[in-house]
């Protein structure tokens, strides 16, 4: 979005940029962690359908009361075994998060506009093990964006072993700041495309 306000601005890294909505990356999120966690398809549909019944009820309700109900109703099939207090506590801390501002702006915003007008050259990478922005739809969607656009210019790196972060290591056990895979490929990137 900046870059395409900009003429300063020569060239773009996306460092595990989004190419869907905001919404399909969660479903893809969630799918994907269910999955590492040895959960089933069928635990993953289940849940699929209740994030959409979720995001329905946030992107068409205004009235709080009317959300709550609906959220209770979305929720009820994958909080069936916990009893009815912390139940209750888990639907409301869900809706808080889920009809912040920030994540209804998320939830709807379709970055494929912004992608088919940036006519700089693109770097777009992402961790092969990133299960927050999954690296082949997403780099897949940008690529598809970009060549809409008339964009040529357009590297796509999946970088093995990396996650979200670009680190080797898992979240609990970081020690790496970033991986040095990562930043040899923007730096050789972008001093090839600066003369450097």
């Amino acid at each position: 979005m900046v870059a395409n306000r900009s003429s300063a601005v020569r060239f773009v890294v996306l460092m595990a940029g989004p190419g869907l909505t905001g919404e399909e990356i969660l479903y893809r999120q969630s799918d994907l962690i269910i999955k590492a966690n040895g959960g089933t398809d069928e635990a993953a549909a289940t849940n699929r359908a209740g994030q959409a019944a979720m995001f329905a009820a946030v992107k068409e309700e205004d009235d709080p009361a009317v959300l709550l109900a609906r959220f209770r109703e979305a929720l009820e099939p994958m909080l069936a075994g916990v009893p009815e207090e912390a139940r209750e506590a888990q639907i409301r801390a869900q809706l808080a998060q889920v009809n912040s501002p920030w994540f209804r702006y998320f939830l709807t915003y379709d970055p494929v506009p912004a992608l088919r007008a940036l006519h700089q050259p693109v770097l777009a990478i992402n961790g092969e093990k990133d299960t927050q922005v999954p690296p082949r739809d997403n780099l897949e969607a940008i690529r598809l964006a970009l060549s809409a656009g008339g964009n040529d210019d357009v590297q796509l790196v999946k970088l093995e072993g990396l996650n979200h972060l670009f680190q080797t290591a898992e979240y609990a056990t970081i020690e790496e700041t970033m991986s040095p895979l990562a930043l040899r490929t923007m730096t050789d990137w972008i001093l090839a495309r600066s003369g450097g």
